[in-house]
């Protein structure tokens, strides 16, 4: 049997040494080697919308393995067709492109606004406008385009032609926007970013200069697509539509998947050549994803989301007023973020570690945020057993020097 210590011996270190091995999950449960049970309300950072091995999931996987694994993008499947129309019909969208993950579903959107604006306009209209704090992936475009220097230090160069400004902020944005943007990236809530929704008015803001200076809106749902918030996508709660959407995490429910959703006068760019996966679009992949779209976007599931969403925040901040520990509880639906006063910042980690030791996964959202993504099907009991385990982690928390 492995161990933790030859996972130390044969993977590379850049995710840590984790706390244990996981070997079986149902539902919103998590089983580790040791026979410990864990209360999921980590999703595998906002990817298991459905819950581990979901019958029907699982059923879709397994009947099209017997049929074909891999085709690639010189030939058609039918799978890939079913889901694109899917999302189409679901969305803004006139077309979809298929990858396998949320920084190559990233990686095309840029591309696909820089070769739009390099057709229309010509080659000087390149900056990207993207905010402080965002997280886009982890390529080297992608993680220009984020927020964060520490994802960018020791990478060098980076690619030209980017910008950040404060995330919120109308008055940077209207001063930023010139005819050489070709296009503003955002996510509708900030995930590694410390769970921080956009300002209704911002986004509108957003919109208004895009279209000012033609301009792409790229709209990242890697995190908050697919149900989480409450909504298909996030986007969805407001008026504003974008040109480019990525998604990825609960679109494949753990399978990777990864999409590029766009309009026409995007599309129409990426002509034959231009860019490329291959295993996007695969037919298992987006077998299981067309199955979990099917099971998302029901009035009964993300009205469930709206509901749990709602107990966890009251739950949270219920133990918060006893505790002493948050300055807010932030988030929409099953996307939620409760922030440190200044006396803890830097300890969020701490609280994961013993959110664990109660049997409880949850997340951080840096260093000062303890974040909470469950999958979407999580039921009233369970998040009471949540809250009820947060409440024994918040009091070891507090005894702690």
């Amino acid at each position: 049997m492995t161990d933790l210590s030859d996972y130390q011996q044969v993977l590379t270190p850049n995710y840590g040494v984790p706390p244990t091995i996981i070997v079986k999950g149902v539902g919103c449960e998590l089983f580790g080697q040791d026979g410990a049970r864990y209360l999921d309300l980590a999703g595998g950072i906002a990817v298991s919308a459905l819950g581990h091995c979901h019958p029907d999931v699982v059923q879709a996987l397994t009947e099209q393995a017997n049929k074909v694994w891999h085709l690639s993008n010189v030939l058609a499947n039918e799978p890939a067709i079913h889901l694109a129309k899917a999302l189409v019909d679901a969305t803004f969208a006139d077309r979809v492109f298929f990858c396998n993950s949320g920084a190559e579903a990233n990686e095309a959107a840029i591309k696909a606004a820089r070769k739009a604006a390099f057709d229309v306009y010509g080659p000087e209209k390149i900056e990207i406008i993207a905010f402080n704090d965002a997280f886009h992936g982890r390529t080297i475009a992608t993680v220009t385009a984020g927020g964060q220097p520490k994802y960018r230090t020791g990478f060098g160069p980076m690619p030209e032609g980017f910008t950040h400004l404060p995330f919120n902020d109308c008055k940077s944005l209207e001063a930023q926007v010139s005819e050489n943007t070709c296009a503003v990236m955002v996510e509708p809530i900030q995930g590694e970013g410390g769970v921080r929704p956009i300002c209704p008015t911002f986004f509108e803001k957003i919109r208004a200069a895009c279209d000012r200076v033609g301009a792409a809106l790229i709209v990242d749902e890697v995190q908050t697509g697919m149900g989480r918030t409450g909504k298909l996508f996030a986007y969805q709660h407001s008026d504003v539509s974008p040109d480019i959407l990525s998604s990825a995490k609960s679109l494949g429910c753990g399978f990777p998947i990864g999409a590029m959703l766009c309009k026409e006068w995007i599309s129409e760019h990426l002509i034959a050549g231009t860019h490329g996966s291959t295993y996007g679009g695969n037919p298992l992949g987006t077998a299981v994803a067309g199955k979990a779209l099917e099971l998302i976007n029901t009035p009964e599931l993300l009205s469930n989301v709206t509901e749990r969403g709602r107990q966890l925040t009251q739950g949270l901040n219920q133990l918060n007023a006893k505790h002493q520990l948050f300055k807010t509880v932030r988030g929409q639906g099953l996307l939620i973020g409760a922030v440190l006063k200044d006396d803890y910042t830097g300890r969020s980690g701490e609280l994961v570690k013993l959110t664990m030791q109660m049997g409880l996964m949850t997340l951080v959202a840096g260093p000062n945020v303890h974040r909470f993504a469950p999958p979407l099907i999580i039921a009233e009991s369970e998040i009471n057993d949540a809250l009820q385990l947060l409440d024994q982690a918040y009091a070891a928390f507090n005894k702690q020097p």
